[in-house]
């Protein structure tokens, strides 16, 4: 059994094409259906959220031409060419796929690093993936392994300390525009989860009044209570939108809400005063050629990157505590993926230790870019590179030599000497 992943995210795509392959909660049990036809049935799983869609599959073996179906139906679903998909996505294997899904459920590969909500939104996803019959041992296991490495690694490390949220930074970057936000008028467009993140931190700051704008009333009025602001419906929105100076949006619409036109109105019955807008869906909520009127300043989530990165510094020891703990649960999972394979032997096991060598290396590789990028010494760098792949190697036998009763650890010091300390003959 072979597992991979084929994906785009914030890190290889802009926000205009993942926005056309995000799906809704309640789109993900029909596009599964979709897929795991086009495929001929395969363990299936989507994780879709603001900063990435993923598609996760499990079969007898992942051979070049289910990749590519994969990426053929997936270019099909967002109506792009699938050239100009595979320019984005990128695609993983056993362990490689193994290592990112922990990485992403642990908040190491979200734009706020260490922030806990991509985990609930995983869990979402792999419990109507599994209510569709889409799940089979392999990836139920695979995505509850990462759940609990997810759990030790926020328990073990501070790796979601001193992160700033979105919704953070948009109270960041709008305390900068407004002297006080005290007398600014917010409008919140929504109530779902982030909406109301948004809204909570911008309550703290205690603005002129706060507003609900959603299309069902019911779910505004419980929002709105919470903050004692006023709701209203989105069809007022156009009418009503010149009275606030800040905009926070995040819905599930496929299409823009907050138009070009609407916003020139507001601001000429505004006389121009200044107004501040955030967009935090994917797709857009507000047309990206807001951004170009003088009077508007306008915030994308991509927009946000540069803030939320802000005292990322101080969780770089985290991280790497973060990535041992990672490590272990991949060698963890590809050994149950072993035991598992009707061919178990030494074939699976020379796969699982490439692919483990491969997870290793491409960890080390991208810290030393990011050492480099940030222009620290060439030989340092390449120092650190070797001493990270060295401890890794290392980590496992030195774990058996701590480990066990006497003659279990005379045992692993033999096979130990003999796979690490051959003499070249």
């Amino acid at each position: 059994m072979a597992v991979w992943a084929l994906g785009i995210n914030h890190h290889t795509a802009p926000l205009d094409l993942r926005g056309r392959f995000a799906f809704a909660l309640d789109q993900i049990a029909p596009t599964l259906a979709g897929l795991r036809s086009a495929l001929s049935g395969p363990e299936a799983a989507i994780i879709s959220t603001c900063n990435r869609t993923e598609i996760y599959c499990a079969h007898g073996a992942a051979d070049a031409q289910a990749i590519d179906r994969t990426v053929d139906w997936m270019a099909q679903a967002g109506g792009v060419a699938p050239a100009l998909l595979r320019s984005h996505a990128y695609t993983l294997h056993d362990g490689l796929a193994a290592r990112h899904v922990f990485r992403v459920a642990s908040g190491l590969d979200s734009m706020v690093l260490g922030e806990a909500q991509i985990l609930g939104q995983m869990k979402d996803a792999v419990r109507v993936a599994d209510q569709a019959g889409a799940l089979g041992s392999t990836l139920n296991q695979l995505f509850q392994r990462s759940f609990a490495v997810a759990k030790e690694v926020r328990t073990a490390t501070e790796i979601g300390a001193h992160s700033i949220s979105m919704a953070a930074a948009a109270v960041r970057l709008a305390s900068q525009l407004f002297e006080d936000l005290g007398q600014v008028r917010v409008l919140f467009v929504g109530a779902g989860e982030m909406i109301e993140l948004a809204a909570t931190h911008f309550a703290a700051k205690s603005p002129k009044s706060i507003a609900i704008a959603n299309r069902t009333l019911e779910r505004g009025e419980k929002l709105a209570g919470r903050f004692g602001g006023e709701v209203m419906r989105l069809a007022d929105l156009p009418a009503r939108l010149h009275e606030f100076d800040a905009i926070v949006s995040c819905t599930a619409s496929t299409l823009p809400i907050i138009g070009l036109g609407a916003v020139e109105r507001a601001l000429k019955q505004r006389k121009h005063r200044p107004m501040f807008m955030v967009d935090l869906a994917v797709p857009r909520d507000i047309e990206p050629e807001v951004k170009g009127l003088e009077d508007v300043f306008l915030y994308t989530v991509d927009d946000l990157a540069s803030v939320v990165q802000t005292g990322q510094a101080q969780r770089q020891a985290a991280v790497a505590q973060a990535e041992v703990i990672i490590d272990a649960g991949v060698q963890s999972f590809l050994h149950w993926m072993g035991q598992r394979d009707p061919q178990h032997g030494v074939v699976p096991l020379i796969r699982q230790l490439n692919s483990q060598a491969d997870a290793w290396r491409q960890a080390e590789l991208t810290r030393a870019r990011k050492q480099l990028a940030r222009g620290d010494d060439v030989h340092a760098v390449l120092e650190a590179l070797a001493r990270g792949l060295t401890q890794k190697m290392l980590h496992g036998a030195m774990a058996e030599l701590h480990a066990g009763d006497g003659p279990a650890r005379e045992h692993a010091a033999e096979t130990i000497s003999r796979l690490f300390l051959r003499k070249e003959r």
